[in-house]
């Protein structure tokens, strides 16, 4: 007879307990461990095809392993590329989340119409007919993507297994099931046991699989935390339905580096890249107006000139206001309090309010002279020159201090056009002569002596 179980798993981080605990052991969250039946038979999952292609691995040392043959998948999508770390791997897992309706069934839909590979789209949300008036609204043709509505992991195997694919997708993870345990689809115990499945046929084949996951209210990956450990490749599509602009940013990345970024724009045929990001984050006309700033950030190895807005006007109620968009309101406050400490500026009883155009947001410490230059300039309703640009980090006794990879913003200056490039004293060994004026400062009253009096 079929004897039946029961065991308590974590909601958070996926671990099985013997019997319920208020805490996890594991985790040390409390109140997650969630009740589960589980058979005492273990029965032959049909969903486990990967074992028909395993093959047998044997212990090898660390020089015996052939790492420099490495193959990746190339798509005609140079973001794409990009933030994947020179393409997508065989074998990998990628998991892709964001807002709903950000784009992430188009993102995908286009890439699997720019591989050269046999590509198996499986879709639990839309059905086939609507997948291709997609398609031909980006106005390209599937190719040889193959397209599947079907939630059931045992009917998807079947059909993978016929097709042979070399690239899956699955749109999304949340609404795949098993027969083989209980749970509603989207449930922890469902979303890792499907991705378990897929994950260990990626493995034993060499296909590269590609997940959507959806996002709770909380902005964190719906079902277990174990699952951004489980996989390969965990993307964050970002952007605002206020702006045409989407930003593709890994959060991790066995194979590549996590501080790349591609940039997008949605458009009514599809995504297009952004292959020079200042023809979105720039929108500085030629009326001069105080409270503009250029600042020169790094993403990755990518530099993207920035337009910095401030507004510093008299504060109306008994609290000011401070108020930042796209950029850490707290260390927006740490500025202006070493702006009144170290420069005298008296912002105590006036409204601040900050904005990085583009919607873009920045963490990038860089940012810091561009912001307290906008500040300034709104402060003394003084317009800076639209020939020139920030790039330094603000210490809290007011110095400026260096940046990485300033010969790179240097040059990205320079090829915009920028006249002068404002920045913290450096060693000029390591920097190449180039023609644009460097004016290195040492601290924020040298700032305004030079561009405020």
């Amino acid at each position: 007879m079929n004897k039946q179980k029961i065991v308590f798993y974590c909601k958070n981080c996926g671990n099985e307990h013997s019997k319920w605990h208020g805490q996890c052991k594991y985790c040390k969250e409390w109140n997650s461990l969630k009740e589960k039946k589980v058979s005492s038979i273990r029965f032959k999952s049909k969903t486990e095809f990967g074992n028909y292609f395993k093959k047998e691995n044997i212990p090898l040392k660390m020089s015996e392993i052939d790492s420099e043959n490495e193959i990746r998948m190339i798509v005609k999508d140079d973001e794409w590329n990009r933030v994947l770390g020179g393409g997508l791997v065989p074998g990998s897992v990628c998991l892709i989340s964001g807002e709903p309706g950000i784009g992430k069934s188009t993102l995908l839909l286009q890439i699997s119409m720019k591989f050269d590979k046999k590509v198996l789209y499986v879709s639990g949300e839309e059905s086939q007919r609507q997948i291709k008036v997609r398609s031909e609204r980006i106005g390209k043709g599937v190719g040889s993507t193959f397209i599947l509505s079907e939630t059931e992991t045992e009917n998807i195997f079947e059909h993978i297994k016929e097709i042979n694919p070399e690239i899956i997708i699955i749109d999304s993870i949340q609404t795949l099931h098993s027969k083989m345990i209980d749970g509603s689809p989207g449930s922890v115990t469902q979303v890792r046991e499907c991705s378990g499945e897929l994950i260990k046929y990626a493995k034993n084949t060499g296909s590269a699989i590609l997940l959507i996951g959806h996002l709770t209210k909380d902005g964190n990956i719906a079902g277990p935390k174990v699952l951004e450990h489980m996989v390969d490749v965990v993307i964050s599509f970002e952007g605002d339905n206020n702006h045409s602009f989407r930003i593709l940013r890994a959060k991790k990345n066995r194979f590549g580096s996590t501080s790349e970024i591609g940039i997008y724009e949605m458009l009514a045929t599809g995504l297009r890249e952004v292959k020079n990001p200042n023809e979105i984050f720039l929108t500085l006309n030629s009326s001069k107006l105080s409270g503009h700033a250029i600042g020169i950030s790094v993403e990755g190895i990518r530099p993207i000139t920035l337009e910095v807005q401030a507004l510093v006007s008299k504060a109306v109620y008994g609290t000011p206001q401070r108020s930042s968009t796209g950029f850490n309101s707290k260390r927006l406050n740490m500025l202006l309090a070493v702006l009144e400490k170290r420069a005298g500026v008296e912002l105590s009883n006036k409204d601040v309010f900050l904005n990085i155009t583009g919607g873009v947001k920045s963490e990038d410490p860089s940012l810091d002279l561009a912001i307290v230059s906008a500040v300034l300039s709104s402060y003394h309703d003084t317009p800076l020159n639209e020939k020139i640009c920030f790039a330094s980090e603000i210490g809290l006794s007011g110095e400026l201090r260096p940046v990485t990879k300033l010969d790179k913003r240097i040059s990205e200056a320079e090829k915009l056009g920028y006249e002068v490039f404002v920045t913290s004293n450096f060693k000029k060994e390591f920097i190449e002569e180039r023609n644009i004026k460097i004016l290195e400062l040492e601290k924020i009253g040298s700032l305004i002596t030079k561009l405020f009096k």
